[in-house]
């Protein structure tokens, strides 16, 4: 080693402190105390400084430099911006004696600075004095508890924070550190989450699993997303998480399920808000903007109305006397949340008389139909989340709205149970005919009836199914209760006029009509295998022998759990086929349906035991071949020994294809 002084060079990321003090410089949060009644700091710059005569010891900062000088006169240590991007910290060789340097370098962190190079010089008194001749081992016995220390350093935590936990824990980042990125989003461990929080105060963090098919279906979306942020120098970042490969991030934020995100706020890692919006790229940022900026628009005059109105097909107004009222809070909670309509809020008088409005109201402007909704506030109770919720997604819809990939999601996500559907060929004229006494008779019921068109002529075919129709039988109505699932169909099939429109809802809603229920034509064949076929026809006749006892599987053709449980059901009827009192049979419930219960998810296992009270059991345990035969061993129970688990099911979708932008995405189980 050279007599000359040592350098040791470092890196940090935060703005410029500024000017210092007659006893210590302005730098963020850090403060180095050498002593009692000797402090002294760090200071950089990162304008460029004037240049001036090589340093010497001062009593006082050299009026020469932009950036002031961190000093104290007794302190042993001298700091000294050298660069536009550098600082350096002068270490005479009485200092370690003396106990200072140890003290000052336990508490600057150099990542506290931004861009800047951080310059440790050991020699004698400062690098521009003349240097004292002596072995180089003696540089290096100085150096060594100096190189320990900024190890020690560069574990702290950056961003003038100090690291969460107890008092004196270290992260785990090593200076200089970067984060990875992939496609535009940051790849986060265990060792880099806690630098990308600081790095990074609105930070949308996945935490995905490689093997995962929802995963990867997002992945493309998520990199759009990112990139559409970058574009518009959003203020947010994206990042992942590799479940799997870090159980200690999985554990710490109850990840159960891929992918997980979860939106973390001012470097904040308690408490991350989960992320509720769609999968799609736009619905992403958008849910982000609403959290990084203002979910509404304030609004000063006409021409800002006018402005956020032409923005889009619905725009929600909250017209508020008080802009500090509590109802104002509930109003941008609710903005926050509902991605398809655009926001505003106004106290303005002027706009109050131009619109009509004498109190606090929330009006929905739309571009079709009625053109405008309005929803006063209770005087007495204030603004409720749930009914202006409500309100709004009644009133954002068309009265009539076509079924399609586009349109389904929003049609269930309504909250209208009821949907009455007109099945029309839209490439006949005489059926297109008919769409204007269907909306004719649409006004009165919104709120109550969701009206739909599908066209058989479309790619429709899972919806004619689902209801047993034919295209040809166009043009027909059916009203569904997405709840019950229960169907019902018009006595006698007449024209399609307001009027019989009308007729038809109204006696469905008084409980004038009864349901129809899908059946299968009997095969003939049905009893011929060892799992004999139901149908709703022959369901009631087999289910309820008082003389057998009849172990069923609800299945769907389309459900995956029912695929990997077929092989255990057919060897399970092997096993009992020459038991005349034991019957395993199987219905396909997307095509049949029982009027004694409905089928809610695939598959659904029921044990109908002999004897006359029709009595029904459920199973709920594993499924598999031991199980199923203990299970009708013991006459429908389970040994006590036995642990029962929820067999995981699908659920039945009323005549839908998956929902391409739901809110409530699609999710692996760990």
């Amino acid at each position: 080693m050279s007599s000359g002084p040592s350098s040791l060079m470092m890196t940090g990321r935060t703005t410029c402190p500024g000017s210092g003090a007659s006893t210590s410089a302005r730098t963020g949060r850090t403060e180095a105390r050498l002593g009692p009644m000797s402090p002294t700091s760090v200071s950089c710059c990162t304008g460029t400084p004037k240049h001036s005569p090589d340093p010497q010891p001062v009593t006082r900062p050299p009026p020469a430099l932009s950036c002031p000088l961190a000093w104290h006169p007794d302190s042993p240590i001298k700091y000294h911006p050298v660069s536009p991007s550098s600082c350096c910290l002068f270490l005479p060789p009485s200092a370690p004696e003396r106990g200072g340097a140890s003290r000052a370098l336990s508490s600057l962190r150099p990542s506290q600075v931004p861009r800047a190079t951080w310059l440790l010089l050991l020699g004698p008194q400062s690098p521009y004095l003349p240097q004292p001749s002596g072995p180089s081992t003696a540089m290096n016995d100085q150096l060594l508890p100096v190189l320990l220390l900024l190890l020690l350093l560069g574990a702290s935590g950056p961003q003038g924070q100090e690291p969460e936990g107890p008092s004196g824990e270290l992260s785990e980042e090593l200076p200089g550190e970067e984060v990875p990125k992939e496609d535009g989003v940051l790849v986060l461990s265990h060792h880099t989450l806690s630098l990308a929080l600081q790095e990074h105060a609105a930070l949308l963090v996945e935490f995905y699993a490689p093997w995962c098919g929802h995963c990867q279906a997002l992945a493309p979306e998520y990199s759009k997303a990112a990139a559409l942020l970058a574009a518009e120098s959003a203020a947010v970042t994206l990042a992942k998480v590799d479940g799997p490969a870090e159980p200690e991030l999985t554990e710490e934020f109850d990840v159960t399920q891929y992918p997980t995100l979860k939106f973390f706020r001012d470097g904040s890692r308690t408490n991350p808000e989960e992320y509720t919006g769609p999968q799609k790229a736009e619905g992403i940022v958008e849910w982000l903007r609403r959290r990084v900026g203002p979910s509404a628009t304030r609004l000063e005059d006409e021409e800002g109305v006018q402005a956020l109105m032409d923005a889009g097909d619905v725009v929600v107004i909250g017209f508020f006397q008080d802009l500090q009222d509590e109802d104002v809070l509930t109003f941008l909670a609710l903005a926050r949340e509902v991605l398809d309509m655009t926001f505003g809020l106004t106290d303005q008088s002027q706009l109050f008389q131009k619109f009509g409005i004498t109190k606090d109201t929330v009006v929905l402007f739309k571009k079709f139909d009625e053109g405008r909704a309005d929803f006063p506030v209770d005087e007495d109770l204030g603004l409720d989340l749930g009914d202006l919720s409500r309100f709004l997604v009644t009133h954002s819809m068309h009265l009539v709205t076509e079924f399609n990939r586009q349109t389904s999601p929003k049609i269930f996500a309504a909250r209208i149970l009821n949907h009455l559907l007109l099945f029309v060929n839209q490439t006949l004229a005489s059926h297109r005919e008919l769409l204007a006494g269907f909306r004719e008779a649409a006004p009165p019921f919104r709120g109550q009836v969701l009206f739909v068109v599908v066209d058989v002529a479309a790619d429709n075919d899972h919806v004619l199914q689902y209801f047993g129709l034919e295209a040809d039988e166009a043009p027909t109505l059916r009203l569904i209760n997405v709840e019950t699932t229960k169907k019902y169909a018009p006595a006698g099939e007449g024209p399609v006029t307001a009027a019989s429109v009308a007729a038809f809802c109204h006696a469905v809603l008084h409980g004038e009509v009864k349901p129809y229920l899908l059946s299968q034509e009997l095969p003939p064949d049905w009893d011929q295998r060892p799992v004999k076929t139901l149908v709703a026809k022959n369901f009631e006749q087999v289910a309820f022998d008082e003389n057998k006892n009849v172990f069923v599987k609800f299945y769907a053709p389309w459900c995956s759990h029912c695929k990997e449980m077929a092989p255990a059901w057919e060897a399970l009827a092997e096993r009992y086929k020459d038991h005349e009192d034991i019957t395993i049979a199987e219905l396909d419930a997307t095509v049949n349906e029982l009027e004694a219960f409905t089928i809610h998810g695939f598959p659904t296992l029921k044990f109908f035991p002999a004897g006359p009270d029709r009595k029904v059991i459920e199973y709920r345990s594993t499924r598999d071949l031991e199980t199923f035969s203990k299970f009708l061993d013991s006459g429908g129970e389970l040994p006590e020994e036995e642990p029962e688990e929820e067999p995981e099911e699908e659920p039945e979708a009323p005549f839908l294809e998956p929902l391409a932008n739901s809110t409530v995405a699609p999710k692996e189980e760990l």
